[in-house]
């Protein structure tokens, strides 16, 4: 049984779409490595020189999902990785990571310490072309866009069975932190008039106070910020899914849910245009209301082969 590291983007995150994709990670590398002791170290927060002590003699590491690159690492870097971590950590492996934001041409040190520190042994697995772009801008080849972990069970055969029809209740989701009130007023006042029954995810902490903000007029029922209780419902309740949150959304799909994403910032916009997830423009209303009442069957495009590719550099060896 060897000891493998994942750095668990999940720990100490107050976003519950972090657990979405941890899940995701989680289940997938257990697959490839069935017998192994899986390790979770933090990389929102600098790992102390014991737990660096302990990856330092994993057989191999890797880092799970969400929008951990950017182009000025050492100014604000999503995972907490320094000059010490060079010296511990064997050069991690990504699997499904994106990057940050839509920004400027990646600075040189950044370059030097990401080339440094990531794995050149291994093939990189990142959730976009815009984030396998600007790796591979950098001088990192060995990387290839594998979709986010949290989709490649979105096959043909899952996705048939999603109702392509509209349902009589819907969850809705929105992004407090990314606030255009009058913007998402709109589109939710949409979606509010076309179902009967409203159910609202607060995915993170401030979610539910600013819709209450808004004064909708009518009741919506907010479920507990749980992922737990989030699944219960999505596994319950015909319900479609509308709302800002990208894995909120994905989520739904995973059981089976009809969902729309709104875009709000270049992560759901960059994955549906690789794969065809179902997503709008925060502001185009009328995509929202066709939506809504027109059918809409769920038609994802995965990269089947580069998933197989990646997982298969594993399971060969």
């Amino acid at each position: 049984m060897n000891d493998i590291t994942i750095f668990d983007t999940a720990i100490a995150s107050d976003n519950i779409g972090d657990e979405i994709i941890m899940d995701a990670v989680n289940k997938h590398l257990l697959e490839v490595f069935p017998s192994a002791n899986f390790l979770h170290f933090p990389t929102h927060i600098e790992l102390n020189c014991a737990q660096l002590k302990i990856a330092q003699k994993s057989e191999k590491s890797f880092v799970g999902g969400t929008n951990l690159l950017c182009g000025n690492w050492l100014l604000k870097p999503q995972w907490k990785v320094g000059l010490r971590e060079l010296f511990y950590i064997k050069n991690p492996i990504l699997l499904g990571v994106g990057w940050r934001f839509y920004q400027r041409p990646t600075d040189f040190l950044t370059k030097i310490y990401l080339k440094k520190l990531l794995s050149k042994k291994y093939i990189h697995s990142v959730r976009d072309a815009y984030t396998l772009a600007r790796v591979q801008e950098m001088g990192i080849k060995n990387v290839i866009n594998t979709a986010c972990p949290t989709m490649w069970k979105l096959t043909p055969e899952h996705c048939a069975q999603i109702p392509s029809q509209k349902a009589s209740s819907v969850m809705i989701t929105v992004t407090a932190y990314r606030n255009a009130p009058e913007i998402d007023r709109k589109w939710l006042e949409i979606v509010l008039a076309n179902y009967e029954q409203i159910y609202l995810f607060p995915q993170m902490m401030g979610d539910a106070q600013y819709v209450q903000n808004m004064k909708l007029g009518r009741e919506i029922e907010v479920i507990s910020p749980t992922l737990a209780a989030y699944d219960q419902i999505l596994a319950r309740e015909n319900l479609d899914y509308i709302g800002t949150r990208l894995h909120g959304g994905i989520r739904a799909l995973q059981h089976g849910r009809r969902s729309l994403i709104i875009e709000v910032d270049n992560r759901a916009t960059e994955i549906a245009r690789d794969t065809n997830l179902p997503t709008v423009k925060r502001d185009d209303f009328a995509a929202v209301k066709h939506w809504i009442e027109n059918d809409s069957p769920t038609i994802i495009n995965l990269p089947l082969a580069e998933i197989a590719r990646w997982k298969a550099q594993f399971t060969q060896e």
